[in-house]
């Protein structure tokens, strides 16, 4: 689970589900002239309560977080987990409300006091009425609302430039260290000076020419995105994931040729909201 894909909403939304088990600890209702001996319930003791509420809110929160934080999404009767979590929220902010109309489910003349006098909704009651809209209300805005949609977790900075006629670290996981030539080997003769560069086999897609003014810079993704093969044969070699620096090694049109930190290169097809490091 990649917790650098969470994003403000996912914060909101945990913070509402870590309220709604605050409050499943106070009271579910309250009533004028009781006694200060008599205890009243919490949320856990009223069944309806704990299982269209609490336990709704706090599974659907669960949903909706770790269908966020998982690289591939999962299904579950053709419906997104994240689906499955927001109706799950909506489920317990509607029978918070009916519960907060009725606390006690018509029941009146609690502890002996009056006929006249019903039952009111206790603070627990109160306090899961608002996580459970706080959470459904996140739940549904943050695909909406840009602002909701940053991460969570701020991304690291990129590492700072190297001096100029430095050599660049090498080591496993540096984004464009070359490999390392075995020892004994012979050195791969470069390209003859003047020497025409041989053509491309028949039917090979030929490849854009990167951009004149191009210079490589480092950058991360807003959302997971997919990074495709340079051949041209669509096919999906790696994942971009939020909160991880790449290295754009090259540009094609309005896509960006990136390399991986384990060293993999592909095209960035989409390289929309993407920051720059």
């Amino acid at each position: 689970m990649n917790i650098r894909s969470l994003t403000r909403g996912d914060g909101v939304v945990i913070g509402a589900a870590v309220v709604l088990f605050i409050a499943s600890f106070l009271d579910n209702y309250s009533y004028d002239g009781l006694p200060d001996s008599v205890d009243l319930p919490n949320l856990w003791e009223s069944g309806p309560v704990l299982l269209s509420v609490v336990l709704a809110g706090v599974i659907g929160a669960a949903l909706i977080v770790v269908s966020r934080g998982l690289p591939q999404p999962r299904k579950i009767a053709g419906l997104e987990l994240g689906a499955f979590g927001v109706a799950f929220a909506v489920f317990a902010a509607w029978s918070a409300l009916g519960n907060i109309i009725d606390p006690v489910g018509g029941l009146n003349n609690i502890g002996g006091g009056s006929d006249d006098q019903a039952p009111d909704a206790g603070m627990g009651l109160i306090l899961a009425l608002i996580a459970t809209l706080v959470m459904a209300a996140a739940a549904i805005a943050t695909p909406l609302v840009p602002a909701l949609q940053a991460s969570l977790v701020p991304a690291p900075k990129p590492p700072a430039p190297q001096p100029y006629g430095a050599q660049p670290p090498g080591g496993y996981g540096y984004p464009g260290a070359q490999p390392q030539q075995p020892y004994g080997a012979q050195p791969q003769p470069g390209q003859p000076y003047g020497q025409q560069p041989q053509p491309a086999a028949q039917g090979a897609p030929a490849a854009q020419p990167p951009a004149a003014d191009f210079s490589p810079f480092w950058f991360a993704v807003p959302v997971t995105r997919p990074l495709f093969a340079e051949d041209g044969s669509g096919g999906q070699i790696a994942e971009l994931a939020p909160g991880t620096w790449y290295l754009a090694v090259e540009q094609r049109g309005a896509a960006l040729v990136a390399q991986t930190q384990d060293g993999r290169r592909g095209v960035l097809q989409d390289t929309s909201g993407i920051q720059r490091g």
